[in-house]
């Protein structure tokens, strides 16, 4: 069903200056930022020779990362995003072994314009996994 590791989520407090450092002392190409008010988050993404990292700033009050940085102050990762084939076919596959799919359980459009869907981090060892149609 996993396909590659599209990215790793790292969630900041401050996204200006998180870029800053991914750009200029380690000399990463970095992408705009990019609002994604239905996701509640700004992300800009590093973009790497074999991955991606996603920097998440929130948006808005209901963001979720907003909770997770009153939690971690300093940020940390957030998530793993694996690729998959057929989101429809992986989600049902999931359900059925007792996963569970946050939100209403139909995928959205995350920041590459494809259907994304969250899983439930207590359903795998302590990591929220993001699941992305490619």
């Amino acid at each position: 069903m996993l396909g590659r590791v599209n990215h790793i989520a790292i969630a900041v407090p401050d996204l200006a200056a998180a870029t800053a450092g991914y750009r200029d002392t380690l000399g990463a190409r970095v992408s705009q930022p990019q609002a994604l008010p239905e996701h509640g988050v700004t992300v800009v993404f590093v973009e790497l020779p074999n991955t991606k990292v996603e920097l998440l700033e929130p948006l808005g009050d209901n963001s979720p990362v907003a909770a997770f940085l009153e939690k971690n102050p300093s940020g940390g990762m957030h998530h793993i995003c694996y690729e998959v084939s057929d989101i429809l076919a992986a989600r049902d596959q999931l359900a059925k072994s007792g996963a569970r799919v946050l939100g209403s359980g139909e995928p959205k459009t995350g920041a590459h314009g494809r259907p994304v869907l969250f899983l439930h981090p207590k359903d795998f060892f302590g990591t929220l996994i993001e699941l992305e149609q490619v």
